[in-house]
């Protein structure tokens, strides 16, 4: 027995002597690809683009009546520069900030995402960062959450929260919540209408409230009352505020940033709606940590803070989530939902499709939507995605390297902002046929012609950063969406909308839609 034991240990260590060869054959041989790739790739500055001047660089373009791109027209700025540059295009000059290398090329996409490291960098918000890092650091410290920060900072947080956000099954668990403020938003349809069932030019604000709403229930398990007609003051302040911020984000990230010398009147502002973003969350924040503490154990659901702090005990960490959460999640899902109603109502044969699956899955408006409900709106789902594919309300993402990388074949160095045009890349035949058209269809084909690249639509993006709040913001919209279809057939009647950034990709103008009783 002990012989066969010795040959056994010598099989043993021969086997591992040769996988530690091949290993090492391997690691070598990767080694050597990458210094080939290395040596034959092009330059950075090879990489075609429009061309800085002196002292202002690119940034000049930005600047209003004497620049050639506008902000809120970066859609049709990102598009120009795909046409006259193709999948590569460098953005290099800009005051204060690095370059930025626009990417449209999925396949390029889809290697960045998969390569990506375990804490990879988005593209910094210098404004947002220096808020919290710098203005507010006192009240922030190391838990300054994920938007803007990066690090070791950033993983912790991440690290800590995401098995609360990111389980499907949990966010299923709010399915009545988010239900019992869509219905709070019917009514309020009912209510604002006119005599022709028209709702008025500030619809979309209306949106805002229920998103407010939803999130608040979800998060803190407090109920706002923002779609009452005596709704708190509070609330509109707190919606403006967060529309504050991302309007002002654009303007200070990529015009000549004064505001770093000086306070300018758009960093007053920011700030300012800042400060009342942190001060409002927090108030709604502590009542629920004060509820909490008083009641104890309920029988109904938890809300997210009261998981978190289960699961970490750390009500600053919960609170700073909270905040994350009211910051980007108000205008982003509510913008996406008010999208999606404008679509549906553009084409009213798509609805009626909508409509038909809606009433074979919940036949009646009593029912109580559960989790199996919601599974069976494929087409709905893909309405959804055909919406955010054609106007992404946010119109790119992208990295920030961490180290020289290889891009389309060229040599990106460290610190270049690697932007994904994503709005440009998803309204691309070759990845999208019929691109133009908006064919919910395409996302149920099984033969995947309709949809030719997983990494030509990312509208919630990809990988480690992706966004922490998805699974929430998909049922809402769902849930929202199937209630107001169940109630109410959408037509709109006057001149169609085009799209424009004001602060999220929406249509630009009134979104007067008419809501008929079914």
């Amino acid at each position: 027995m002990s012989m066969l034991n010795c040959k056994l240990n010598k099989l043993l260590r021969r086997t591992m002597k040769q996988s530690s060869n091949i290993l090492r054959t391997v690691e070598t041989l990767t080694t050597e690809v990458e210094e080939q790739d290395f040596s034959r790739c092009r330059p950075y500055s090879d990489i075609p683009g429009p061309k800085p001047i002196p002292f202002l660089g690119n940034t000049w373009r930005f600047i209003p009546y004497i620049g050639d791109f506008q902000i809120q027209s970066v859609d049709r700025v990102s598009r120009r520069l795909y046409e006259e540059y193709g999948d590569i295009v460098k953005m290099g000059g800009l005051l204060g900030r690095p370059d930025m290398v626009f990417l449209y090329d999925a396949n390029e996409i889809e290697r960045i995402f998969r390569q990506e490291e375990r804490m990879p960098y988005r593209p910094s918000m210098p404004s947002l960062n220096y808020y919290k890092h710098v203005l507010r650091k006192e009240f922030f410290k190391k838990n300054a959450g994920v938007i803007a920060v990066h690090g070791e900072d950033w993983y912790n947080f991440r690290s800590k929260v995401q098995q609360v956000m990111l389980q499907p099954r949990t966010a299923r668990m709010y399915v009545s919540a988010i239900e019992e403020a869509s219905l709070a938003f019917l009514q309020r349809i009912k209510k604002i209408r006119d005599e022709k069932n028209e709702v008025p030019n500030d619809f979309l604000n209306e949106v805002h409230k229920w998103s407010l709403e939803s999130i608040a229930r979800v998060a803190l398990d407090v109920r706002l009352g923002c779609l009452d007609d005596d709704a708190n003051v509070e609330t509109q302040q707190l919606i403006d505020a967060v529309t504050t911020f991302f309007k002002n984000v654009g303007v200070l990230e990529l015009k000549i940033p004064f505001w770093k010398l000086f306070n300018t009147p758009t960093w007053i502002q920011y700030v300012n709606a800042l400060d009342t973003i942190v001060s409002t969350t927090s108030k709604y924040t502590g009542a629920a940590l004060s509820r909490i503490k008083e009641t104890g154990n309920r029988d109904k659901e938890p809300s997210l803070l009261e998981r978190v702090l289960a699961l970490e005990n750390d009500t600053k960490l919960a609170t700073i989530l909270s905040l994350d959460l009211f910051l980007v999640g108000i205008d982003t899902t509510s913008s996406a939902v008010a999208s999606t109603l404008y679509q549906l109502a553009l084409h009213p044969d798509k609805q009626d499709l909508v409509y038909e699956e809606v009433c074979s899955v919940i036949p009646s408006e009593q029912m109580q939507l559960e989790g199996r409900h919601l599974d069976k709106l494929k087409y709905l789902k893909s309405c959804i995605k055909e919406t955010l594919r054609m106007y992404p309300v946010v119109i790119g993402n992208g990295r920030c390297m961490t180290k020289d990388t290889i891009v389309k074949g060229y040599l990106v160095p460290k610190g270049v902002q690697v932007v994904f045009q994503h709005y440009v890349i998803s309204n691309l035949d070759k990845y999208f046929p019929r691109s133009n058209e908006f064919l919910p269809e395409r996302w149920l084909q099984s033969d995947g012609d309709g949809v030719r690249h997983s990494f030509a639509s990312l509208p919630f993006g990809y990988g480690r950063r992706m966004c922490l709040g998805r699974r929430f913001a998909e049922l809402e919209m769902l849930i929202v969406i199937s209630k107001i279809l169940q109630r109410y057939r959408i037509e709109y009647h006057h001149e169609k909308l085009d799209y424009y950034i004001n602060p999220m990709y929406t249509p630009k103008g009134p979104l007067n839609l008419t809501f008929i009783d079914r």
